[in-house]
């Protein structure tokens, strides 16, 4: 994900950023207000790691995908479907019903 995903949808990724960095604080998050140099000030402060630690922790981050709740459309929704074809076992169709998820070794009566 680039940066302007979160800048725009700031206040939607709240949650993925307090579970990455839990020093941080939401009324803080309110005044960062997207402001990536404020961000990466903050988490050094928050955490008492160094302004580099913190780009490189942001970096990372941002290498991986936007959290599905944060952008509801269809296609995102549709291209984070495709990607989680990584984590279905061989012979399962990604576009199955999950209704039953987590008993695919149960019999069949």
């Amino acid at each position: 994900m680039k940066w302007h995903h979160v800048q725009e949808n700031w206040t939607a990724f709240y949650e993925a950023i307090l579970e990455k960095w839990p020093e941080a604080d939401e009324s803080e998050l309110d005044e960062v207000d997207g402001d990536q140099r404020a961000f990466i000030a903050y988490l050094a402060d928050a955490t008492g790691q160094e302004t580099s630690e913190i780009r490189e922790e942001l970096r990372e981050w941002l290498a991986g995908e936007i959290p599905s709740d944060v952008i509801m459309d269809p296609t995102h929704d549709n291209h984070s479907i495709s990607l989680s074809a990584k984590y279905v076992n061989e012979g399962e169709d990604v576009y199955d019903d999950d209704a039953r998820f987590g008993d695919d070794d149960a019999n069949e009566d």
